[in-house]
């Protein structure tokens, strides 16, 4: 019944494995309705676009209120990218000394110089207090009313003029903070400002509660309205951001770097396989095969899950060799165990189950080292420690499921054909 049910498992795993290898190898002739059904994802390195530094003025973010503040300008910017089309884009804070930085990777943009106006126009919005001093010119006093509160916004037309406005709905802290700033300036004026600029001055007649302003202008023009509506509903930014530098990756020198890190990963899994068979004969081919079986499984979730960079090759090429490792541990035990008189099923049951804490152990210290690598390291390392993760969880399943059905299945029959 166990060799019944291992026949199975390695029938699907052939079939999964095949129909794998279609869908990660890009147009396949009679397959591309499979392989082109999701492109790989390549990252900033394999197929150019722009890197973009941006200097992040938090000079009005109160401390305890900097690292939600970033984290948000992170996610405005990442919300505003995806909405040109820019695919997976990598968008990361880093800090040097007392300054913030917003470090923005954009793979295969064509059009750089339009990007980068894109991300310039995302709004900054923000309220102050109109204060006049002694000289008669008003003083403009920051609030805690930004755009990071910002929920929706709206173009709507003044019933009266037919003029057309914008309607901001905040979130409900922002309704709380916008309550509280009309209820202590009833009868005062309250300037709103975008990206610095002075929109409009209104006095407040009532406290206003349910968290919903209006950005009116005598020379609003309804495309004006409309694309400020647009930008606000793509991410008002809770910060000002300034354009540092800029760098340009070309997509052919990230060509030639794919296709080297290719070669590499075939050369390199042909004499691991190579040396498999050589040294360890019937059970290096079971090997091998459990090696095919991992590579194809592996491409299929970097293809659905993981934008690929030269990091991740790196990491993934990493993983092949691991793979074997747990093979290696496997077939030695096994050995022994037949050197000591059991026979080929019993020294097979008996090796899985003595390497089994070996490799468990050595896999989870390599994973924990690749959480580790993930969240406090830079993307670059990101990538790598990722792949790395996913290729050693792959690996455990393909070294003790498939490697041991495979010898569940074959190993007896060998066995069988020699007693008959």
């Amino acid at each position: 019944m166990n060799r019944r049910k291992s026949v199975l498992f390695v029938t699907i795993i052939i079939l999964v494995t095949v129909l794998g290898g279609f869908f990660v190898y890009p147009n396949v002739p009679g397959f591309s309705w499979l392989s082109n059904r999701m492109p790989w994802r390549l990252g900033l390195d394999l197929v150019g676009g722009a890197h973009l530094v941006y200097h992040i003025d938090t000079s009005k973010v109160p401390q305890t209120d900097l690292s939600s503040t970033l984290s948000g300008l992170r996610d405005v910017i990442e919300k505003r990218v995806n909405l040109f089309g820019v695919s997976e884009p990598q968008v990361t804070v880093s800090q040097t000394g007392s300054d913030y930085y917003l470090i923005v990777e954009l793979a295969g943009v064509k059009d750089i110089s339009q990007a980068i106006s894109d991300i310039g126009q995302t709004p900054y919005l923000d309220f102050r207090t109109v204060q006049a001093n002694a000289s008669g010119t008003p003083s403009f006093i920051p609030t805690d009313l930004t755009g990071k509160y910002l929920q929706s916004a709206q173009m709507d037309f003044d019933q009266q003029t037919g003029m057309p406005y914008v309607l901001l709905t905040f979130n409900s802290d922002g309704a709380k903070i916008f309550e509280t700033l009309t209820g202590q300036n009833v009868g005062k004026e309250i300037a709103t400002f975008i990206d610095g600029n002075l929109m409009e001055v209104a006095t407040v007649q009532e406290k206003i509660s349910g968290g919903q302003a209006r950005i009116t202008s005598p020379n609003f023009t309804q495309q004006q309205v409309r694309d400020l509506v647009q930008q606000f509903n793509a991410g008002a930014l809770p910060a000002p951001i300034t354009l540092q530098s800029q760098q340009t990756v070309g997509a052919s020198l990230g060509s030639d770097s794919l296709k080297e890190s290719l070669i590499a990963g075939v050369i390199a899994t042909l004499v691991i396989m190579l040396f498999m068979i050589l040294y360890y004969r019937f059970f290096g081919v079971l090997a091998s095969i459990a090696l095919v079986v991992y590579i194809v499984l592996s491409l299929v979730i970097f293809k659905i899950f993981v934008t690929m960079s030269e990091a991740g090759i790196a990491g993934f090429l990493l993983s092949i060799g691991m793979a074997v490792d747990a093979n290696i541990l496997i077939f030695e035990r096994t050995k022994e165990e037949m050197k000591r008189g059991l026979s080929r099923a019993a020294a097979i049951k008996e090796g899985f189950r003595r390497a089994w804490p070996s490799i468990r152990d050595s896999n989870v210290s390599t994973m924990l080292t690749t959480i580790i690598l993930f969240y406090f390291t830079s993307s670059f390392i990101k990538g790598l420690a990722l792949t790395l993760f996913l290729g050693v969880a792959v690996s455990m399943f393909t070294a003790i499921t498939v490697t041991r059905n495979l010898m569940v299945v074959f190993v007896r029959d060998r066995e069988s054909s020699a007693n008959n």
